[in-house]
């Protein structure tokens, strides 16, 4: 059974007691959310992430969520993305698609992923403009707060060093406010070039999840959830600065993951 609470600032807490508990969960949450957003609006715009999230994504094609969901309701895009071919095993396209997308019933119409035979930068300006005529057309809802798409549903890994999607500690990425998509050619995890979401559209979300998992991870879930005398623009951990303006935020983990929270180790 996991421990779950609410943080005043910092969302809902997840600590489960092993990867299966929390797949199970993460898998409920998102069809809960898919159901949800359908009823609402008719679709379901949902941000993947690359890494070992989407394994944990892996119940969604196995009974009963393989009939239950509304696949052909799902628009997919990427919070962000390595500027490699699709096929390239860096891909996170590549990830997503071989491990849930080929194995459901989601339309290839619906899935918007990068140009992947341009620069970083084309690819970044290419996307943006992307999500912007699927806002102008209303397939992806506007932000009523600010001029960002607002998706169902971002799903995003966390980083040892507390990056999220491909925005990395004290990177100029994490002042980007006018974009929707931006570029970098300066990576400091390989490959070096990938496009990001910034972070106005991530905290314009209706939903944010950030998944964090294994013992690595567990001073980053520390510093990026609990009240701490940190710098007012926290830029050195990115996962911080994840504050949906108008939206929830879920933080799901492991123990060894939430060892270090200071609720975790009270109840413990």
């Amino acid at each position: 059974m996991a421990l779950t609470w609410t943080h005043k600032d910092r969302g809902e807490i997840r600590v489960h007691e092993n990867l299966e508990e929390l797949s199970i969960d993460l898998v409920d949450y998102i069809a809960e959310i898919s159901e949800a957003s359908i009823k609402e609006h008719g679709a379901f715009c949902i941000v993947l992430s690359g890494g070992s999230l989407i394994s944990f994504m892996g119940k969604l094609i196995e009974p009963p969520y393989d009939k239950i969901v509304d696949w052909a309701k799902w628009y997919v895009f990427w919070a962000d993305e390595r500027v490699v071919a699709k096929s390239h095993d860096e891909s996170n396209y590549k990830l997503a698609k071989d491990n849930l997308l080929s194995k459901v019933n989601v339309f290839p119409r619906h899935i918007c992923s990068i140009n992947d035979t341009v620069s970083a930068e084309e690819a970044a300006t290419e996307y943006e403009f992307a999500i912007r005529q699927m806002v102008r057309t209303r397939t992806v809802a506007a932000s009523d707060n600010s001029d960002s798409p607002r998706f169902d549903l971002i799903l995003l890994g966390m980083g040892s060093d507390g990056h999220v999607a491909s925005l990395f500690p004290n990177h100029p990425a994490l002042e980007m406010k006018d974009d929707w998509v931006t570029f970098l050619t300066d990576s400091p995890k390989p490959p070096p070039e990938r496009i990001t979401f910034t972070l106005p559209v991530i905290n314009s979300a209706a939903n944010v999840v950030v998944v964090a998992t294994g013992e690595s991870k567990a001073n980053a879930i520390h510093l990026a959830i609990d009240d701490l005398p940190l710098p007012e623009t926290s830029l050195s951990l990115p996962a911080r600065l994840i504050h949906p303006s108008n939206g929830n935020l879920i933080w799901f983990m492991d123990k060894p993951a939430g060892s270090k929270l200071e609720r975790f180790k009270f109840s413990e």
